[in-house]
């Protein structure tokens, strides 16, 4: 290495399930030239091992307990966390102790006493925390944070937002992890971290007061037998019985998913393929939310995990006109396809569906409504989105008017909305989210 060579940035990756994938393409191809992978740690040996396989790796491997030793070891500047969320603390906090910046999965984490530990943890050790909340990165999304922005449509006073999983990608949360929401905080923090963090963004401010409603209405047995469809099957897998369940996952129907999970279930019994319609399920399905921003805008908030078709829809009522935008992720889902070629983006759907286009639509106060156009790329997940963080992550610091880029405490004001959502259905009462967290 000559003087004027600059030094690769040297990663480590914790958690070597399907989340990690994107990040460990990232470093091997296009930043390969800049960044190193050296290590990996996971709870399981023999996914880490499948982990490696694809690529002809061989990277150093370690146990959650020698976490520290990895770092010393092999001299890790940046840690990247993609275990399941209620252990992202665990990580984030070890990594900054020793020294490192962190990159972590969204959420980054589940209640609020981990969330207090990451932020007294930052505060102490100065190291930087960054978030993945791609969906800021999609076109579509930063083209409306641009324009509210602008002023567009005056001062916003009410946001709807409305957000449809269908009946394969919602159902995924329901046979996985996520389930236990002890887990993954329910979906409210799981999943809606992402809109509540873009609506956070979109209006540059922070929840006040929330107040939620919601349960599990479509999936688990109850449901299941009260429908007069009860499944009786444990798992996916290997049982003749699911061979016509559009819900059931087959886990090697897909080699990645039989790689990873299937194949390495003998180290820890996780099992990446249960019944959707089975018992343990402690997550809500179906919620409704109503938030009070610090700027007095409020916005409603619905989602639900079992719809025909995913997307969103979210409007803007401002005090010179009203922004709506429309977007169609899958158009719908079809029975013949089920859930056994379950690729690791679900979100893709069919090849042969042709998806409507994204519509952004300015309706003025007074003018006729005026149709927003939008440049979205065909690469990358999410609209291009992930490509684009992906260069922030990786890649050299750019000006970015947007502010795009996600830290600990944009992580931390998402998250809380989805606690404090979760609360609110326990309690059946409103929460103040200066009370619920004091110390942001």
């Amino acid at each position: 290495m000559t003087q004027d060579t600059p030094q690769k940035k040297r990663y480590a990756i914790v958690g070597t399930g399907s989340r990690s994938l994107m990040f460990r393409n990232a470093i091997l191809k296009e930043y390969a030239a800049t960044c190193d992978l050296v290590a990996l740690c996971d709870i399981n040996p023999l996914r880490m091992q499948a982990w490696q396989k694809a690529d002809g790796l061989d990277l150093p491997s370690y146990a959650p307990e020698a976490f520290e030793q990895m770092i010393q070891a092999h001299q890790v500047d940046v840690v990247i966390v993609t275990t399941i969320d209620r252990t992202h603390h665990t990580y984030l906090c070890r990594a900054m102790e020793a020294g490192c910046d962190v990159v972590t999965e969204k959420p980054m984490t589940v209640d609020t006493e981990k969330c207090a530990q990451i932020l007294e943890t930052q505060e102490r050790t100065g190291k930087k925390l960054t978030v993945t909340f791609n969906y800021r990165y999609a076109p579509r999304n930063s083209k409306v944070k641009e324009l509210l922005q602008s002023g567009l449509i005056g001062t916003v006073t009410s946001v709807h937002f409305e957000w449809m999983l269908d009946t394969q990608h919602g159902a995924d949360y329901f046979r996985r992890w996520h389930r236990d929401k002890r887990n993954s905080g329910g979906l409210m923090v799981h999943k809606s971290t992402h809109h509540f963090d873009l609506v956070n963004w979109w209006l540059s401010s922070r929840p006040e007061t929330v107040v939620a409603m919601g349960d599990l209405r479509f999936y688990g047995r109850e449901n299941a037998e009260a429908r007069g469809e009860p499944r009786s099957y444990v798992r996916g897998t290997n049982d003749a019985r699911v061979q016509r369940d559009p819900f059931a996952l087959d886990l090697t129907g897909n080699e990645e998913l039989k790689q990873l999970y299937y194949e390495c279930e003998s180290a820890d019994g996780y099992l990446r393929d249960q019944n959707v319609f089975g018992d343990g399920i402690s997550i809500e399905d179906d919620v409704g939310v109503m938030v009070r921003y610090q700027n007095k805008a409020v916005m409603t908030y619905h989602l639900v995990a079992f719809a025909p078709w995913e997307g969103y829809r979210v409007s803007f009522n401002g005090t010179q006109g009203r922004l709506e935008i429309d977007v169609t992720e899958k158009s719908y889902v079809s029975a013949g396809e089920g859930d056994h070629n379950l690729s690791r983006n679900v979100k893709g759907g069919a090849s042969h569906q042709v998806l409507e286009p994204t519509s952004l639509l300015y309706r003025p106060h007074w003018g006729e409504p005026q149709k927003i156009e939008i440049e979205e790329s065909n690469s990358g997940g999410h609209g291009g989105a992930d490509e684009i963080l992906l260069r922030d992550v990786f890649g050299e610091p750019q000006e970015d008017p947007l502010k795009r880029a996600a830290g600990h405490k944009d992580g931390a004001l998402s998250i809380l909305t989805g606690i404090a959502a979760n609360q609110s259905m326990a309690t059946g009462l409103p929460v103040n989210i200066k009370q619920l967290f004091p110390k942001l």
